[in-house]
Parts: C-alpha cells; sequence; structure tokens
C-alpha cells in the first residue's frame, strides 16, 4: 500500500509501515490518547514512521492543530503495548490510537494548546462518529497501561473533551485533604475500591490489599478524573468522583 485516502477529512496523509490485521476480525470501539514524549513534533512524526521503532499510531495531532493520519482506521496501529481494559489484552486490535504532540514529563511536560485541543476534539468526534465510541471507552495510555505509561498527563484536559462531547467524565468532587485508604491498608474497604476500579475497567486484581499495584490503579485514575493530586492514596474526592463516574455509566452502575 503506497498510499490511502484518509479517514479524517482534511487530515494530511503519511503512510507509516508498522501496522497489521486487526486480531479476530476484530473492529475498533476505543480510543487510546498518548503524548508523543519527544522534543518535537516533527521527530515524533518521523518516529512512527519508521519502520525500526516498531511502533505508530492512526494519528498524530500537531501543536498547531494539523492532523497527520500515518494507518487507516481499518487496520491495527502499535502504538497501546502492554495493556488491558476491561479485560481486553489485545488493545491494539480494538482501538484507534492519537499522539498528541507534547515533549512529555522527562522533556519539560507543557500545557496542551487550544489549537490542538479544538482540532484533537473535532477528530476524536470523527471517530466517535464512525465507529460508534461509547464515552468510557475514550481512554487515556495511563489508564490502559497501568504502571507503565502516564500519558497524556495531568495537564490534559479531559474537561475539554467532555464538553464538546468527547469521553465519559464528571467534575471532581471536592478535595479535605483527609486520607481515607493508603498503601499498606487491607480488608473489605480495599476490596471494595479495587472491585470499584475493575468494574469502570482498570486492570486491578481485587486482593483486599492495598498493594503497588492497587497504588498504581489509584495513581491512574487520578490523572484522568481528578487531577488536582495524583498521588495514588484515597480521599473522600478520589472515592466520591469514582462512586459518580460509576453510577453515571449506561445502566447506572453503582
Amino acid at each position: 500500500m503506497s498510499g490511502f485516502q484518509p479517514d479524517q477529512p482534511h487530515a494530511e496523509v503519511r503512510l507509516s509501515p508498522n501496522f497489521g490485521q486487526r486480531r479476530d476480525e476484530m473492529k475498533p470501539d476505543m480510543i487510546v490518547l498518548h503524548y508523543t514524549g519527544m522534543e518535537t513534533g516533527d521527530g515524533a512524526e518521523a518516529w512512527l514512521c519508521n519502520p525500526a521503532s516498531e511502533v505508530s499510531s492512526h494519528y498524530l495531532v500537531h501543536e498547531d492543530g494539523r492532523i497527520v493520519q500515518m494507518v487507516r482506521e481499518s487496520d491495527r496501529a502499535w502504538h497501546a503495548g502492554k495493556s488491558s481494559w476491561r479485560g481486553d489484552t489485545d488493545i491494539n486490535s480494538c482501538s484507534v490510537g492519537i499522539e498528541i504532540v507534547n515533549p512529555g514529563h522527562a522533556l519539560g511536560y507543557s500545557s496542551f494548546p487550544k489549537r490542538q485541543m479544538d482540532a484533537l476534539i473535532e477528530l476524536c468526534l470523527g471517530i466517535v462518529e464512525r465507529h460508534n465510541v461509547a464515552p468510557e471507552r475514550v481512554l487515556a495510555h495511563s489508564d490502559v497501561a497501568l504502571g507503565r505509561k502516564v500519558d497524556p498527563g495531568e495537564k490534559f484536559s479531559w474537561r475539554m473533551l467532555a464538553q464538546a462531547g468527547v469521553g465519559h467524565w464528571v467534575a471532581p468532587s471536592p478535595r479535605n485533604g483527609h486520607a481515607m485508604l493508603r498503601p499498606g491498608d487491607a480488608g473489605a474497604a480495599v476490596e471494595e475500591l479495587q472491585s470499584m476500579l475493575a468494574l469502570y475497567g482498570y486492570g486491578v486484581e481485587i486482593t483486599g490489599r492495598f498493594d503497588a499495584q492497587t497504588a498504581v490503579t489509584v495513581q491512574a485514575f487520578q490523572r484522568h478524573f481528578r487531577t488536582r493530586c495524583v498521588d495514588g492514596v484515597v480521599d473522600s474526592s478520589t472515592l466520591s468522583t469514582l462512586r459518580r463516574l460509576l453510577a453515571a455509566l449506561p445502566g447506572g452502575l453503582d
């Protein structure tokens, strides 16, 4: 394949060789958002199209709002790596991956410009319409790759996406600074917390022990839904926000 017509109107096309077929005839029903974590957008674009990298994404959104499509939405891009959500472990086969140009935490993490966010929202709306993506399946790389990835990070505005009709989100409950559960705790309250996180979709094991895995899961949740303090400690704000998100799922799960 030397080229293709973009799935997203007005997107530029730069073909990446790093793709394959979606497994078991799976169709994309999820969007996974990443940041590039590189010094420049041009460098990230080149890397995603370099066969030596063995990584790719369907789209790249530059800081100036330009959208580049590198893999057709019908194909399987290599963006999620080892990951899981709601028991699915081949996230690449059920998702559309979007890289957002940003240097990331290691290179001077910065806010995402409005022009870039506006372009991203338009792109996500198009993907949602084409593939009937449910709001709760618009996710961060950090949601599906627990403890391994932190992108797009706490400076990313999930609020802006939700206000435009993209993603599942509630305004975070106010903080009071009092810890309710923390690493080292054990018992029924920890088991309930783990069960709620797993019910939402996170790949956390239900053990009744607030272990390292639970802490990184709480951090991932906070990084998406309660960004003002990402510490892995469960306070009333974290717990209340999680309960309200579950209640807002289709069917009113709580």
